[in-house]
């Protein structure tokens, strides 16, 4: 019977599924999958039985697929016996090869990429030669669990499920997720971890280095991420992102000392520089001030944002809004008193 293009599009998907050792699949799972990806590209959906008789197909010649049926869970999974194995196999060109070299050759420079065993072998495999190291990552050798870092990448690029046992900082019990892991983020040489849990269905953000165990669950279905994560931080700086929280005009003030670092390295992709009319009134209306520049930033507040604002001391005072000033006035008048309270009653009784 001559091959249709439909058959030809059902096999492509169901070789692709099949060649997915990172998760289990049962008939049922198979036919859901396939028929996702007909109706986006376009094709009708087919029943089980259709899919049923497709894996027949790749078992006998000519694409002999090494087809392998087991349980895991209740499930009765179906999957290639081989992990190399797929019916549209082909050789790279040398152009192709020449670029993975490249590529793998610079990322094998990084700092920060630990555990990656699998990328060390594939450029022994491929015959990349060490080269001296023209690219570093800032990175923190003694933070816990950087390891991780390769065993969480490999979960989110093949899409798995993972059971997390997490110690949050706050509370000394552990808590255990059945998490949809969607990103890893540095800030501040820290790793956070971006996912969904199957209860809340909401992006929650997990410090790497309270984690205690990951567990993969290859048999679970992943939830893709609901939202496009190179907007999420726009507003905010660091990783925290309050849900609800408006994004606030901060006004603030640099001394002439740091002025000109912080217009080269800005705390907020939304900074600007007041000049013209702006700034002659904010020098009105604080002319106690004396030289610097005042500048603006629009960000939901989180604790980043706090500890940013706060990092320069004397250097910067935020002038508005309220709220804002009257929490950083607080943190400094705490910070006076504990400073006091260290040095300022040795010095009262000398």
């Amino acid at each position: 019977m001559p091959l249709t293009k439909n058959a030809f599009i059902r096999y492509k998907f169901l070789d692709k599924l099949l060649s997915d050792h990172h998760h289990y699949y049962d008939i049922h799972d198979l036919t859901d999958r396939v028929n996702d990806m007909l109706v986006d590209n376009g094709f009708e959906e087919v029943g089980q039985r259709c899919i049923e008789k497709d894996l027949k197909t790749l078992e006998y010649a000519p694409f002999n697929a090494p087809i392998k049926r087991f349980r895991k869970s209740g499930k009765r999974c179906i999957t290639y016996g081989s992990s190399s194995f797929s019916i549209f196999s082909k050789e790279m060109s040398d152009e192709e090869s020449d670029l993975l070299r490249e590529v793998l050759s610079t990322i094998g420079q990084f700092d920060g990429l630990d555990n990656f065993r699998w990328l060390d072998n594939f450029k022994i495999g491929l015959g990349i030669e060490e080269r001296r190291q023209i690219i570093c990552f800032s990175n923190n050798p003694y933070l816990k669990n950087s390891n991780l870092l390769g065993t969480l990448f490999d979960n989110i690029s093949n899409e798995v499920v993972i059971r997390l046992t997490y110690q949050p900082f706050w509370d000394s019990k552990e808590r255990i997720y059945d998490f949809h892991p969607y990103l890893l983020k540095q800030y501040n040489d820290r790793w956070y971890l971006l996912g969904a849990t199957d209860e809340k269905r909401r992006i929650l953000t997990l410090a790497l280095d309270r984690i205690v165990k990951v567990e993969p669950q290859p048999e679970k279905r992943y939830i893709k991420c609901p939202e496009d994560f190179s907007e999420r931080f726009d507003d905010i700086i660091g990783v925290s992102l309050y849900e609800g929280r408006p994004v606030e005009h901060i006004v603030f003030w640099m001394d002439d000392k740091t002025k000109d670092y912080i217009i080269t390295k800005p705390i907020h992709g939304s900074q600007t520089l007041l000049k013209g009319e702006m700034a002659e009134q904010l020098k009105n209306k604080y002319p106690q001030l004396e030289g610097g520049a005042f500048f603006t930033i629009d960000c939901i507040r989180n604790n980043e944002l706090t500890r940013a604002l706060t990092s320069y001391g004397q250097e910067l005072l935020v002038l508005s809004p309220d709220s804002i000033v009257s929490e950083l006035y607080g943190r400094a008048m705490m910070m006076a008193q504990k400073y006091y309270e260290i040095i300022g009653k040795d010095k009262d009784g000398e």
